[in-house]
């Protein structure tokens, strides 16, 4: 996708450690508009799967999950981070590790918003390693749904987080894939 290379190149700024900050427009501040366009591209490379909810992982996937959810028609439910008063119920739970943040959170749905039967489309602004993915992954598995696919906003395929999932057999759709980054020139080269 055109548009979110152009941005990451404009506005991405590519810091030691393999780290892509993109918070001017993707994960701090928002570019609603481009969130858009990224809704209108997975619409377009998952039409024909049954997507029944979008399931990602707080916080910076919600916004992006919630805009590209307006093309499909259907609700997000986002993984949480902490437990807090108001959830209630049983809960599906993964342990999932940042590669951004270095650490590991339990991450947490409540059955009562992911059913047996429902097509899952996981969307996320990130992937690296594919730790977060993996636990959605198995929140879905657990609750007897289908992953019907997964969107991510940009890849860093010169990571293993992207060949181990496809190697799973799901279709993922990334709409940036970073092959190389260099934080001493900031030069950024992505897969064709």
């Amino acid at each position: 996708m055109n548009a979110l290379q152009e941005k990451i190149l404009k506005d991405g700024i590519v810091k030691q450690g393999n780290i892509l900050k993109v918070d001017s427009f993707l994960n701090h501040q928002m570019d609603v508009e481009l969130f858009n366009e990224m809704g209108k591209e997975w619409k377009k490379r998952f039409e024909g799967k049954k997507i029944d909810k979008i399931l990602t992982i707080e916080a910076s996937g919600i916004a992006i999950a919630c805009i590209a959810a307006q093309h499909f028609g259907v609700p997000v439910v986002f993984a949480k981070k902490a437990k807090s008063v108001n959830l209630d119920g049983e809960m599906y739970t993964a342990e999932v590790e940042s590669f951004t943040h270095k650490n590991k959170n339990t991450v947490i749905v409540s059955k009562k918003f992911i059913s047996e039967g429902e097509g899952i489309l996981i969307i996320d602004d990130f992937l690296a390693n594919g730790c977060a993915l993996q636990g959605l992954i198995h929140i879905v598995q657990a609750a007897g749904a289908h992953v019907e696919g997964i969107g991510i906003a940009i890849e860093k395929g010169f990571q293993a987080g992207g060949r181990m999932i496809r190697n799973m057999g799901y279709q993922l759709e990334s709409l940036a894939i970073i092959d190389a980054m260099d934080w001493e020139t900031g030069t950024i080269t992505f897969r064709e």
